[in-house]
Order: structure tokens, then C-alpha cells, then sequence
């Protein structure tokens, strides 16, 4: 379990501390708490709560299967958010942000594939072949490819939601993550604007030990909806047999409706013998049923749906890839919209064909399909 923070850790680390008054953004002012020696000195109490919130909004993304991308560029973050992150074998951006990370997937995926290209060509032999100007270049591009997208190669798709260490600094990645409807959680000081994040964690991040103490909150929450993740497919593994088993006893049910060709013999049948068939039958039945009713469908995996969006379509009554494949566009928008006016800009046209190709398990299909799409538009 993630241990919950506490104020005195968060006191001893500096995270109260902001930036000049004369430096701060108006919309930071519910979670000052006051002004000293001119400096903006920001509620502690109120970061426990967000931070508390937030990690539990990361932890069910992380155990839904989807990435989180963290994005730490400045010197004092750069290191610990990749020594922190690379433990939980999440993606993130250390180094500069490269323009169009998210709005222009497709062309980012083209370089890292582009990286792998150069792996193979040095294990077969082809790179030997090169003349040495060649070979010198290859390795270059290697490098500067190895150094800008080295940490997001497993990223084959969008990530679920965004990390991000002053807002201020990373303002591209912010407003690529709203362009395409993507949660984005950050450490907010008194001079950034809250108002574009969704899940708003109000500490210093300029200090190393203040981003040190949230980054360290954060990625347990991460790694324990990870491991409950691990858990719920093993749980699931082992249900698969016990069903399985479960299968033949019905085969044995014929035998007793057999035994009743004459009259005599029903009659002389006891009443008990019928109220025990009956009993019997019910208790194979919810096995069966348990298994579908109880696993929910994860809506996330349709892009451009997140978390919030997911949620209120369970709650709305669609909760499986096959219900939202037959609801009607128009209607999925009033739901969400209905559910929270942040919601209201998503657009919902193509979450129908791609619940489709999920219930039908299409999933390479469906991969491919997210792959070349921005944000779930066509």
C-alpha cells in the first residue's frame, strides 16, 4: 500500500515554499495560505488533499493498463523524475520536449521505429557494410534518437494521462494534452495558472527534495495499480480452469430425467429427490453469470476516452465495449456533457467503431487504427 503523506513531510522538504508575490498568477490564491518576507507561502493541507486525490486517479489508470507520461525537462527535476519513473517502467521526457509528442504521434513513432531500424541493422550485419562516413552518422542519429526518445520506446499509443513538473516551463505539452482530451496532473507553484490541469497538486517545484517527496507519492500510487493490474490477471488465469471444470457436471443432469419413463416410479419418487435436482441446477448457473457481470469492460482503451469519461458512461448504463458500439453518438456527447461540463469538447464520433472492433477482438485492428488517428478523430 502507498503510504499516505503527511504534513510534516511535506513541511521538512520545502514544499510550501512559492515564488515572490509580485511573481504570483491571481488563480493560485485558493491554495495560499499566506504572504512572508514576500514570498507566497501555499497551504500544506490543501496538498495533502490534491495529492491524495490525484494519486488515486493515477492508480486506477495505471491499473487499467494505460501509460503515463511523465515530463520533467528543468535541471533540478530532469534526474529524479527519471530515476523514480524508470522503476515503474512508465514512459517520460527528461530532455527537450519535442513539438507535436502527442498531436503528431504518428511521426514520433516513425523515429523510434526508425532507432529500432538502425538496433537490427548492427545484429545482421548490414550496418558492416556501411562505409565509415556512414557508419559515423548512423551512430549520431542513434544517439540523438536514443537521447530525445530513448525513455518513451515502449509507448505504442497516446498515454492515459500526463505527469507534469512545472507547467509553466512545459506549457507545449500542456496544451497538445488538452488539444487531445488527455488527463494531465502536475505540480503547480503560485506563478503557474491551474485552470488547464485536472488534477492540480499545489507544491515548490523548483526545490529538489519538494519534487523528490511528490514524485516519490506519486509513483507508489502508480506501482500499486500496477501491481493490483498483475493481481486481477492472475485471479483471472485461475478462474479460466475452475469454469472450464465446472462444464461437465451439466452432462450428468440427463441421467436423472432418464429414470422417469413409467408411472409407477414418479409416483413413488420422493418430493425431496425433485427439490434437490432443482437446487442443484441453480448453483452452477451464477458461475457462469459471475464471470461476465463482474468484469466490466475498460472503456479507456477507446481513445479519447479517459478515466472521467469511462466513469460516467458505466454509470450511465454502458459499461461493455458492445453497449457503447450500439449507442449513438449524439447521445454518448449528452452523457458526458451531463456528467461534467469539462467534458462538454470531446468528441465521441468514432468511439462506436472502435468498441466494435474491441468486442469483436480486433485488437491489432484497433491498435493500428489509434495509431493513425490524433486523439480518437478521424
Amino acid at each position: 500500500m502507498a503510504s499516505n503523506v503527511e504534513v510534516k513531510d511535506l513541511l521538512e522538504a520545502g514544499v510550501h515554499f512559492g515564488h515572490l508575490t509580485r511573481k504570483w498568477n491571481p488563480n493560485m490564491s485558493p491554495y495560499i495560505y499566506m504572504e512572508r518576507n514576500g514570498i507566497h507561502v501555499i497551504n500544506l493541507y490543501k496538498t495533502v488533499a490534491k495529492l491524495d486525490e490525484a494519486n488515486e486517479a493515477l492508480k486506477k489508470i495505471a491499473a487499467s493498463g494505460r501509460k503515463i507520461l511523465f515530463v520533467a525537462t528543468k535541471k533540478q527535476a530532469k534526474d529524479i523524475v527519471a530515476d523514480k519513473v524508470s522503476k515503474i517502467n512508465m514512459p517520460y521526457i527528461t530532455e527537450r520536449w519535442p513539438g507535436g509528442m502527442l498531436t503528431n504521434f504518428v511521426t514520433i513513432r516513425k523515429a523510434v521505429k526508425k532507432m529500432a531500424a538502425i538496433d537490427r541493422m548492427k545484429k545482421d550485419g548490414t550496418f558492416n557494410t556501411l562505409s565509415k562516413k556512414e557508419r559515423l552518422q548512423v551512430d549520431r542519429l542513434r544517439a540523438k534518437l536514443e537521447k530525445n526518445l530513448g525513455s518513451i520506446a515502449d509507448m505504442t499509443r497516446l498515454p492515459g494521462a500526463i505527469f507534469i513538473v512545472d507547467t509553466m516551463r512545459e506549457h507545449i505539452a500542456v496544451k497538445e494534452a488538452q488539444k487531445l482530451n488527455i488527463p494531465i496532473f502536475a505540480m503547480v507553484d503560485t506563478n503557474s495558472d491551474p485552470r488547464p490541469i485536472d488534477f492540480v497538486i499545489p507544491a515548490n517545484d523548483d526545490a529538489g527534495k519538494s519534487i523528490e517527496v511528490i514524485m516519490g507519492r506519486v509513483t507508489e500510487a502508480v506501482a500499486e495499480g500496477l501491481a493490483e493490474r498483475k493481481n486481477d490477471k492472475q485471479e483471472e488465469k485461475a478462474e479460466a480452469p475452475a469454469a472450464e471444470a465446472a462444464a461437465p457436471v451439466k452432462a450428468e443432469a440427463p441421467v436423472v430425467e432418464e429414470k422417469t419413463p413409467a408411472k409407477e416410479e414418479v409416483k413413488e419418487a420422493p418430493v425431496a429427490e425433485a427439490k434437490e435436482e432443482k437446487a442443484a441446477e441453480p448453483k452452477e448457473e451464477p458461475k457462469a453469470k459471475k464471470v461476465k457481470s463482474d468484469k466490466a469492460d475498460d472503456l479507456t482503451k477507446i481513445e479519447g476516452a479517459g478515466p472521467k469519461a469511462a466513469e460516467a458512461l458505466v454509470n450511465s448504463g454502458i459499461d461493455t465495449f458492445a453497449k457503447l458500439a450500439k449507442a449513438d453518438p449524439e447521445k454518448i456527447k449528452e452523457i458526458l456533457t451531463e456528467a461534467s461540463s469539462r467534458m462538454a469538447h470531446l468528441d465521441p464520433t468514432s468511439w462506436p467503431k472502435q468498441a466494435q472492433l474491441a468486442a469483436d477482438g480486433k485488437w491489432d485492428e484497433l491498435k493500428e487504427w489509434q495509431d493513425n488517428a490524433k486523439g480518437g478523430v478521424e
